[in-house]
């Protein structure tokens, strides 16, 4: 990276930072939060390799990452939660180790991740068959459409895991 492009990177986060983490706190209410989230928002500016001097609205392009980051936050902790919610049913000599809780969390998140530009009722689906082992007509009849429908279902949710590299 060139030395001037750096730079401009430098002042552009001297300039936002300070203001980028008040907004982004304002919406969180925790620090941490709201830290490792502006943190995030200027890593995606990196990664995406836009000059900082080509920005014409600072303010409303970093609130707009910000404001995704912030989205997906909040949906890895639903996720979260309502994944350790399912574990405390489970008897305790089923439930599984720290160790296997991280790495199903993780996979979750991969999961998420890979549905996420999926219709709401596709996501639905997908967990209720491989989450819940629930058969397509099970399905069907809670989600209120045919059974060929949640077939078409899976398949889409099973291709966009497939094309980011997820294995169900």
């Amino acid at each position: 990276m060139p030395a001037s492009h750096t730079s401009k990177l430098g002042l552009f986060f001297s300039d936002h930072h300070r203001w980028l983490l008040r907004h982004v706190h304002r919406q969180l209410s925790n620090r941490p939060d709201a830290e490792d989230t502006a943190a995030e928002t200027f890593c995606q500016l990196l990664a995406a390799r836009v000059d900082p001097a080509s920005i014409e609205q600072p303010r409303a392009y970093l609130s707009t990452i910000a404001r995704r980051l912030i989205s997906d936050r909040l949906r890895r902790r639903r996720l979260e939660q309502a994944y350790l919610e399912r574990l405390m049913l489970l008897p305790e000599a089923l439930a599984p180790s720290p160790e296997e809780t991280h790495l199903l969390l993780e996979a979750l998140h991969a999961i998420d991740r890979s549905l996420a530009g999926l219709p709401l009722v596709v996501k639905r689906a997908f967990l209720m068959s491989q989450l819940d082992g629930l058969t397509y007509a099970e399905i069907g009849r809670r989600l209120d459409v045919s059974e060929r429908t949640v077939g078409r279902y899976m398949t889409q949710a099973l291709r966009q895991c497939y094309l980011s590299g997820v294995q169900s």
